[in-house]
């Protein structure tokens, strides 16, 4: 009855703060308060200066704002026009034509971003205009733009790993290395789409892009070698043991200011552009995860995580039953929060029963950037369709329906998850690891 009236309080001061248009982190923080004052006699002023201090001062944090720059360096680059012109001429001959620049360009680009919203911006700036000239259905470049911009959320260097791996206090290297797999098989489910509906889609096609010589097309690709060159350095220094993520990350902004300068588009202004970009997100999400702390040590106090793991156990649901519940829940929520606000807010609570249920926590942050995905192009909150209304002018509802092929294609990744769990694992327990990654 005690976790039951602790959970109703909680609710309720959320909800009211989130209501009352409080930012989120400040919203966590007001909860955990409220928290700390009825159900223990700990002083909270102390308790919360503690709690903050140490979650923010984590060394693996430090990768965050890292990734955050980097992407925002490339982002103001003539990146997005040399993607295009480099990998036009070997998506023109497959069927679909030039919209698998939307999958491959933002599987490229969200290997140097980290971000949805950064992928989708930069991804969208460069094909939305081409394709459009082209003679591509609107439908197919908006909704397959929209579901591929997630792979940001799944491709490392991933933001939402990060935060995932800062929670429950797990390597970040390996949430990183778990994600290329699947994040290259939801890509190649993506192109699948696009292929079906080449042969079995209704409407006009496109006229086929005009013949171009095998030297023509390699020469054309030399403008993909220096991002390609850049994930290279930051995915492979990971992978072969050789740097954290951390370090990996700061490799990645050397990396990146260099190819801006060799691009001619590192300028003063730039420069400060970008680090101001990446200070307000990193502001954000630091302030969301030094609320998400003070929250789980608030709840730790009332004993509601336990309570609500020893609930779940006495169900006896197996880690199948579990999952399928789990991603409902988080398909729901993800209507009202985004994914990162999703993963802090909940992790205090999820993680006992995952952990009680004996599912992979590696595997278990995978499967949660995926339902988080789904949640970026459902409505009412998610962040995309308002990122793609801003670049297209197009109704919310029509974007959103545009994306439902997209968001099947996710659910469908969740099943090849569960049924193949290894596509998840196997590559984390295969890295050379480095101390503190």
């Amino acid at each position: 009855m005690n976790e039951l009236y602790a959970t109703a309080i909680f609710l309720f001061v959320l909800f009211a703060l989130l209501g009352g248009s409080i930012w989120i982190g400040l919203a966590l923080m007001g909860v955990a308060w409220v928290g700390m004052e009825l159900f223990t006699t700990r002083p909270a002023g102390d308790a919360m200066i503690t709690t903050i201090w140490t979650g923010a001062s984590s060394w693996t944090l430090t990768a965050l704002p890292l990734f955050i720059w980097m992407g925002e360096i490339l982002y103001r680059t003539r990146l997005s026009e040399d993607m295009f012109r480099g990998l036009a001429p070997w998506m023109r001959w497959l069927p679909g034509g030039l919209l698998h620049t939307n999958i491959a360009g933002c599987t490229i680009f969200a290997a140097v971003s980290g971000s949805s919203a950064a992928t989708l911006t930069t991804v969208g700036k460069m094909s939305i205009p081409e394709l459009r000239k082209r003679g591509y259905p609107e439908h197919m470049i908006i909704g397959t733009l929209a579901g591929a911009a997630t792979l940001g959320l799944m491709i490392p260097p991933s933001l939402t790993l990060i935060v995932y791996g800062v929670t429950i206090n797990e390597s970040i290297t390996k949430l990183f290395m778990a994600g290329i797999f699947p994040g290259l098989i939801l890509a190649s489910l993506f192109m699948l789409y696009i292929m079906a509906w080449h042969f079995f889609g209704k409407g006009p096609r496109p006229k086929p892009e005009p013949a171009m010589s095998l030297g023509r097309m390699f020469a054309e690709s030399r403008f993909l070698i220096p991002v390609l060159a850049l994930v290279s350095v930051v995915i492979g220094s990971m992978y072969l043991g050789y740097a954290t993520a951390t370090e990996a990350a700061a490799v990645g902004v050397l990396g990146a200011l260099a190819l801006a300068a060799a691009q001619g588009s590192l300028k003063w202004e730039t420069f400060a552009a970008s680090l101001m970009g990446a200070t307000r997100t990193s502001a954000m999400i630091a302030l969301i995860l030094m609320g998400a702390f003070f929250l789980s040590l608030s709840m730790g106090f009332t004993g509601l995580p336990r309570a609500l793991a020893g609930w779940i156990d006495s169900m006896h649901l197996s880690p199948l039953v579990l999952i399928i519940s789990l991603t409902i829940f988080y398909v729901f929520l993800g209507m009202f929060l985004d994914g990162i606000s999703s993963v802090v807010l909940t992790m205090a609570i999820v993680e006992p029963m995952i952990r009680q249920a004996g599912i992979d926590v590696i595997w278990f942050g995978i499967f949660i950037v995926v339902v988080v995905e789904m949640a970026q192009v459902t409505p009412p909150i998610g962040f995309n369709l308002f990122v793609l209304q801003g670049m297209t002018r197009h109704e919310i509802s029509y974007i959103a329906k545009t994306a439902i092929p997209m968001v099947g294609l996710m659910l469908l990744m969740v099943v090849i998850l569960v049924i193949w769990p290894d596509i998840a694992t196997w590559l984390p327990e295969n890295i050379r690891q480095v101390p503190g990654g």
